[in-house]
């Protein structure tokens, strides 16, 4: 049976552009880029020329530019790199986050607390997810030292206001980062209008391969590597360059930006059909995230009275790829952290469904799944009452 793929949020293929970039340096360039010999000078090459792309793509330099193996990483950078910099810089002991950050913040944040000596505060979100620049100025303080809050969430779609968020820490002298990984594939990442010191990038959310990411680093910003040995990456990333992993990162952003509107403008209605239809025709149904501050890809549901694990496996047997809330929480017979923080109960919050769609996704694909969804719900909800 042919599978209908809904879950561009937790990968995406690897663009035929893309793949074709990459394919030379697994075999024809090959070299280390540390190595002086042509190999390794047209590797260097090769490297460079990604980073500058990637700069260009988001307006900055680039030595702005380091590349990681993941968005988990670059988070990881960020927020301990910012953090023990501020704090030795400055005594800056504070770290400003949500509970609605995917786990590669929140769970940083928390082990900086618990074993590094660092003070947590988790910021209040809305009945949508979003986290307003006014809860920020609240808790901000003289002793924050990094606040992080993404750009767009990954569970629930919802675009949170960066640049005014930006605004109001360098009011205060705190470092600002966002995770950008879901972001990156519809919404600008200009950093001159975002105003984040840190941004982080992962390229399997935008049609580049997975194991490779990246984080804008701001000229200035404070930053202790957290992956010492080699001098790679301006000493802030040590480790043997990725070379083709890079090179398709670059492309699959260079394309991301260019592509914007279209990618936009195809997914968007779908988008909308399968939201008005699914609220109008299953009972007991509501929409998670900002109903119009969202990813343009990106739908999420909560329905009543549901177990969400059983409507995705049977979605998997009629042949569609859905996801209940984020990737990473899936099989989890708990609500995520994301579902809690905007309030609702569990006899809801178990019931999370996430449909995001992509450059494969067509009319037929959507039609399908609305013929199939009202029908499965039921039967689940049957199940549950049995």
């Amino acid at each position: 049976m042919d599978m209908i793929y809904l879950d561009y949020a937790a990968t995406t293929p690897v663009a035929p552009r893309v793949l074709d970039a990459m394919l030379p340096y697994f075999r024809e360039s090959f070299g280390n880029p540390s190595s002086v010999h042509h190999y390794g000078q047209r590797a260097e090459a090769a490297v460079e020329e990604a980073r500058e792309a990637v700069a260009a793509a988001l307006h900055c330099h680039p030595d702005e530019v380091i590349f990681t193996s993941c968005g988990s990483e670059s988070d990881n950078l960020a927020l301990r790199g910012a953090a023990q910099a501020m704090s030795e810089g400055s005594g800056r002991k504070w770290i400003l986050t949500s509970k609605t950050e995917h786990h590669a913040v929140s769970k940083t944040a928390e082990q900086l607390a618990g074993h590094y000596g660092f003070l947590l505060e988790w910021l209040d979100v809305d009945e949508h997810g979003m986290v307003r620049p006014e809860t920020v100025e609240k808790a901000i303080c003289d002793n924050t030292a990094i606040v992080s809050v993404m750009y767009a969430n990954n569970e629930i779609g919802t675009v949170n206001p960066v640049k005014e968020i930006a605004e109001v820490c360098h009011k205060h002298g705190a470092m600002f980062h966002t995770d950008a990984v879901q972001a990156a594939a519809y919404l600008p990442v200009d950093v001159t209008e975002l105003g984040a010191d840190l941004i982080s990038l992962g390229g399997h959310k935008f049609y580049g391969p997975k194991g490779v990411g990246a984080l804008y680093v701001r000229k200035g910003t404070p930053l202790l590597p957290h992956l010492t040995g080699g001098g790679q990456e301006f000493g802030l990333r040590a480790g043997t360059s990725n070379v083709p992993y890079i090179v398709g990162f670059a492309e699959a952003l260079r394309l991301a930006v260019e592509e914007c509107e279209q990618r936009v403008a195809h997914v968007r209605p779908l988008r909308d059909r399968i939201l008005g239809t699914i609220l109008e025709e299953i009972p007991n149904s509501r929409l998670t995230g900002h109903p119009e501050k969202r990813l343009p890809n990106h739908i999420s549901f909560a329905f009543k009275g549901v177990d969400g694990n059983l409507l995705l496996q049977m979605l998997d047997a009629a042949g569609f790829a859905c996801s209940s809330g984020s990737a990473c929480k899936t099989g989890n017979p708990e609500p995520s952290e994301v579902i809690s923080a905007i309030g609702l109960s569990r006899e809801w919050g178990l019931g999370s469904l996430r449909i995001t769609l992509g450059s494969g996704t067509t009319e037929e694909h959507v039609e399908s799944f609305l013929q199939v969804l009202p029908s499965l719900v039921e039967r689940v909800r049957k199940l549950n009452r049995g």
